[in-house]
Formats: structure tokens, C-alpha cells, sequence
């Protein structure tokens, strides 16, 4: 963390009070996801296949190939191999590990278990009878993996108010709804608030399906956001829950936020005379990009760093794939 610096003398930084959030950064399915590769190569040797990016951070994605992993977007792209084939925490459509079984390929399951929890649950709905909505973001990896659980006309996708008010199930009666785990709380609230309005029998998930570091991060987003200047949410621009925070700090009243991937990336101009930031990053970004930024705005202010702590997520473990784990049965 930057120690604070002198004060005095003509060459004197501004002073700068940065309010960090925490929780912040990995959450337990990240730290699954990207363990699950590292152990991998650890037993295996490289190379080690992963289908898609392990999770939305390029700077992850790098030191991971370094290490020997291959990423590729579809299976067609990898050879015939015995080395491990990874499916990335995003969750696969069921289509993927019946053509990684039939390919021969050790596959091993990185899929949030929390994924994995929407999953099992659109199935459970589907066997029940009952049409589902999913509410995500169309294009998102997580998205396309739980449409591909289904067959095609058994899940609707609802991304925006607007879509749950036009919405015309086959039987009203016959409803469920499930979501995408990276979701803006606010947002998904008022889809459900439509959806419920004109479908009173809707079956929701028996448990919130947005995920607890999803709704950590926010709960500490918003808290902090009204007492800053501007706030930067580290994280890359196709993690779905890093782009929400950044919307989050907005509607709380930030009057600036944007999302950095790394230090480089800042737009000094952007925080001229400020006296209060807030920090935070997405469940997929490493601390040490948080740590890199804060050095960054050390060279320019002195900083006096001030941790604002929410929910405490210590407790919070999921067990690597079973053929990853030390105790595996013969």
C-alpha cells in the first residue's frame, strides 16, 4: 500500500483520500477457475487447453499462457491430445462436454459452482413444465452456457424492462425466471417487478441467483461512491460484473467512474483537482492491478488510503474439480 508522502516544500503532492472498497476482487469462483489451471499444469506439465478466458482478465489470461495454458474459443481449435481441457467459470453449453466425450478429451469443469447452481435449476424448471426466463446479457458467455442447457424454445432471454413488458409466454401460469449471476441488482429488480406484475404465478429461484461477491461489490460500491469525486473500478471491459459497478458508483451519485484495466490506461486529466477517490475492482481482477493503480495516482498525490469494509467473504471456498483435488479416490 503507497505510504503517504511529505507534504511540505514547493514540489509538495496534492493530497489525495482514497476510500478502497473491500470486498473487492477475486471472489471464490475466480480463485477456483484460475486454481484449477494452475494445478493443472502442476500435474500435468504443459500444455493445458482452456476453452474461452478463465475468467475476463487479460492480465490473468497472460500469466497463465505463460505458464503454458492455450486458449481457444471453440474445441475444433484444439488437436487430438491427452493433455487437460479446461471449460472456462463462465459455464459451457451442454453441447461442449458431449463433444469434449466424444473427442476423448480430459476435460475438467472450471464452472462457478454458482453457475453450475442456475444450471441445475433451469433444468429442474424445464422438467417441471414450466417456460423460463432468463435474465442476462445476450452474447455473455455465462448467457450463452445456460441457454445451452436446454433445448432452444425452452428459455427466453429478457435483458431490459422493456423486453419483460413485451414478453408473451405460452402458458402465464406455466413461468419461471433465472439470471445471469453478474447482474446489477437494481436492474434485475426491476425486470422481476414487470415480470411478477404481469405474471403473478412466476416461479423465482429459490435462492437469489446473483451471486454473493456480485452483490458484496455493489452493496460496498454504493456506499462509497457518494463520498468520492470519482471512483475506478479496475477490472477489463467484457467482465459483466466489473461494468456493473462502474454503474452502480453513477446512479450513487459518483460524479465520475470508469472502468481500468491497468495503470496505463488512466486519463489524468480526467481526475485534475480532485481531493476523494474511490477504488474498487471486479470479481475477476488480481489486487495487484489495484495496487498498481494506487501506486500510479502515488506519484501524483499524497495519498491517505482509508479501507471501507462491508461483508466479510473470508469464509468463502469452493473445492477444485474433483481430478484436481489431492484426496481423489483411486
Amino acid at each position: 500500500m503507497p505510504m503517504a508522502q511529505d507534504t511540505t516544500g514547493p514540489s509538495a503532492k496534492p493530497p489525495l483520500h482514497v476510500l478502497l472498497c473491500s470486498p473487492r476482487g477475486f471472489c471464490a469462483g475466480v480463485v477456483r477457475a484460475i486454481d484449477s489451471v494452475e494445478q493443472a499444469l502442476k500435474r500435468y506439465g504443459a500444455p493445458v487447453y482452456v476453452r474461452h478466458e478463465i475468467v475476463h482478465n487479460r492480465y490473468v489470461v497472460e500469466s497463465l499462457k505463460a505458464k503454458g495454458a492455450i486458449f481457444v474459443e471453440e474445441l475444433d481449435e484444439i488437436p487430438d491430445t491427452d493433455a487437460p481441457v479446461i471449460f472456462s467459470a463462465h459455464g459451457v453449453p451442454k453441447s461442449i462436454p458431449t463433444e469434449s466425450q466424444r473427442r476423448n478429451f480430459f476435460a475438467l469443469d472450471a464452472t462457478c459452482p454458482l453457475v453450475t447452481k442456475v444450471h441445475r435449476e433451469a433444468e429442474l424448471h424445464h422438467k417441471r413444465g414450466h417456460e423460463i426466463v432468463l435474465i442476462g446479457h445476450a452474447g455473455h458467455p455465462e448467457v450463452i452456457g445456460t441457454l445451452g442447457q436446454l433445448p432452444p424454445d425452452a428459455i427466453k432471454l429478457v435483458q431490459t424492462e422493456e423486453d419483460a413488458e413485451a414478453f408473451q409466454p405460452r402458458n402465464p401460469d406455466r413461468l419461471a425466471y433465472v439470471t445471469q449471476t453478474t447482474l446489477s441488482l437494481d436492474d434485475t429488480a426491476g425486470i422481476v417487478a414487470v415480470l411478477k406484475r404481469r405474471f403473478p404465478n412466476i416461479v423465482a429461484p429459490h435462492k437469489e441467483d446473483i451471486c454473493y461477491a456480485t452483490t458484496n461489490r455493489q452493496e460496498a460500491v454504493k456506499r462509497v461512491a457518494p463520498q468520492v469525486e470519482a471512483l475506478v473500478v479496475v477490472g477489463a471491459p467484457n467482465s459483466s460484473n466489473s461494468r456493473r459497478l462502474q454503474e452502480v458508483a453513477e446512479r450513487a451519485g459518483c460524479r465520475y467512474s470508469v472502468l481500468l484495466q491497468r495503470a496505463a490506461d488512466i486519463d489524468w486529466s480526467k481526475f485534475k483537482g480532485i481531493r476523494t477517490l474511490g477504488v474498487t475492482a471486479g470479481a475477476s481482477a488480481p489486487e495487484v492491478l489495484v495496487e498498481e493503480i494506487l501506486d500510479a495516482f502515488a506519484e501524483r498525490y499524497t495519498l491517505n488510503v482509508e479501507t471501507v469494509s462491508g461483508a466479510d467473504e473470508s469464509g468463502m471456498f469452493f473445492p477444485l474439480p474433483r481430478q484436481l483435488r489431492d484426496t481423489v479416490p483411486a
